[in-house]
């Protein structure tokens, strides 16, 4: 009769916490893995937005570190973390 009773008293906790991976969880890791991969596939060329709202192209994508033009004359280098989005023309 406990054993039952234990059961039916975990079984909304279990269901909550179902619904918690797939609404929330579940999305957010499929977010960071594309925005992963976005990153990783950056080429000379491609039009970025940093965290901080820069847009600029990138120049030469490196390991840890992506140089990019914010104009024709000046080049700086970024981290990879600081890249929010690629711009598609």
């Amino acid at each position: 009769m406990q054993d039952g009773n234990i059961l039916a008293s975990l079984l909304p906790l279990v269901v909550l916490f179902a619904i918690f991976y797939f609404l929330v969880i579940r999305p957010q890791q499929k977010q960071v893995k594309a925005h992963k991969e976005m990153v990783n596939a950056l080429q000379k060329g491609d039009k970025i937005i940093t965290n901080g709202g820069i847009i600029c192209e990138v120049y030469k994508p490196e390991e840890d570190f992506i140089k990019v033009k914010l104009n024709d004359d000046i080049i700086v280098k970024i981290s990879r973390d600081y890249v929010s989005k690629k711009v598609d023309a």
